[in-house]
């Protein structure tokens, strides 16, 4: 090698290294094992808390995206002439208020949940069902798979039509073609114009939306003699606005209900947004837990490296006295041990990285594979997917365990004194 050869010959000192992996082929393999399963590990580790938090924040976002419900509770404050543990009731209107007052709200919907007999031939079934306005649907995330969503029409109009989600159609209809045909809920006649998609969702109000039924908010006045909303959802035109929104819409229904809007008894809220970001959490803080677990799997394999690049120091000492001898630099020795840690580690890695690409794509046709959300389709599969993040998280700490597994060898291989080396046999 020549005396200034690592700033003017990089690929010489790769070659060397090489050439030094195959005079040594069992050892080096063996060491080459260890940074080939560490790195398996990191990539399946990571891939894999990566595609579950994905999942599970999937299940959540099926309730909607950015939504807030708010429902009457019982004020704990004296407020507006009215004693504390006064209920909080909704009443015909408060929604228009919410909607006509708050600026910064995208979509504002009445809810009311009840439990209706619902009847199909001779078959008679009851289903959990929703009284809905028309901006709900596109809150809670409500897609159409036969038939059409509600039209402004069946509000204004009082059309007595009705929605299935996708179980609840099966339940009654039991796999029978449900557009078009009429039911009767209650005693009432209503017409069946369309059929949800079936959708992976981990939180509900009141039960999944698969499993409801959903009509005009104006048929509980035919069906249950009601016009009070039990509650009011709203979507804010942004995920941070949420606090605000929240605060804004407490003002309007305190100042209607005669309760202190810091009273937080007085009605009760679900606040998605504020879930969605403790999920990211801990989505977050698992994908880290597991990435810290492969690291150490493969700081494992960086331990054997270190140990084949001190095996290697001593084996070359005679060669490290030779090459300062004739004026190499102690950072020429420096980078010719690191860079040849380095090949070891990346050709290692290399390998590592296609074995597990195999390995996650191969996963899913393996008997022990199973789903978190049963569908159909397998929309709620975990999917090992090794992303190009993945593998650039995974390339980043490997490159650090084959800068630290080659640092100590290299220092002591600069630190040699020539002479002593040059007399050792």
């Amino acid at each position: 090698m020549p005396a200034n050869g690592v700033a003017m010959n990089i690929g010489e000192i790769i070659r060397q290294s090489i050439d030094s992996l195959l005079r040594n082929r069992l050892r080096s393999g063996l060491t080459m094992l260890g940074i080939v399963w560490g790195l398996v590990t990191v990539v399946l580790l990571l891939s894999y808390g990566r595609s579950l938090g994905q999942e599970v924040m999937n299940g959540f976002l099926g309730l909607g995206d950015n939504v807030i419900m708010v429902w009457g509770g019982q004020t704990s404050m004296q407020a507006g002439g009215e004693r504390a543990g006064q209920k909080v009731k909704f009443r015909d209107g408060d929604t228009e208020a919410v909607r006509d007052t708050v600026p910064f709200l995208r979509a504002v919907s009445s809810e009311t949940d009840d439990a209706f007999s619902f009847k199909y031939g001779a078959k008679v079934v009851n289903i959990q069902s929703k009284a809905i306005e028309y901006p709900y649907g596109g809150m809670r995330r409500l897609k159409v798979e036969e038939g059409r969503y509600f039209e402004p029409a069946d509000f204004s109009d009082h059309r007595q039509v009705v929605i299935f989600g996708a179980h609840a159609a099966q339940k009654l209809f039991n796999g029978f073609p449900p557009v078009g045909e009429s039911v009767n809920i209650e005693g009432h006649v209503f017409q069946v114009i369309g059929v949800l998609q079936n959708k992976i969702q981990d939180s509900s109000n009141n039960g999944p939306d698969n499993e409801n039924a959903f009509i005009p908010f104006g048929m509980m006045r035919l069906l249950r003699n009601q016009r009070d909303p039990d509650s009011i959802v709203f979507q804010p035109v942004s995920g941070d606005m949420h606090l605000k929104a929240i605060q804004a819409v407490r003002a309007v229904l305190a100042q209607r209900h005669h309760f202190d809007p810091k009273d937080d008894k007085a009605i009760g809220d679900w606040d998605t947004v504020a879930d969605s970001a403790e999920i990211m959490q801990f989505s977050t803080a698992l994908e880290l837990l597991l990435g810290i677990i492969g690291a150490m799997t493969l700081g494992v394999g960086g331990v054997g490296v270190m140990n084949i690049m001190l095996v290697s120091v001593t084996e070359r000492t005679r060669e490290i006295g030779l090459l300062k001898a004739l004026g190499a630099r102690r950072r020429d020795i420096l980078s010719q041990f690191l860079l040849e840690s380095l090949t070891l580690t990346f050709i290692a890695g290399a390998a590592g990285m296609m074995i597990a690409v195999a390995v996650a794509y191969m996963i899913p046709a393996m008997p022990l594979y199973s789903d978190i959300y049963k569908t159909a389709n397998h929309e709620g599969d975990i999917i090992l997917r090794a992303s190009p993040e993945v593998m650039l998280i995974s390339f980043g700490i490997l490159a650090v365990v084959g800068i630290v597994s080659g640092l100590l060898p290299a220092i002591r291989a600069a630190h040699m004194d020539p002479v002593v080396a040059l007399r050792h046999e």
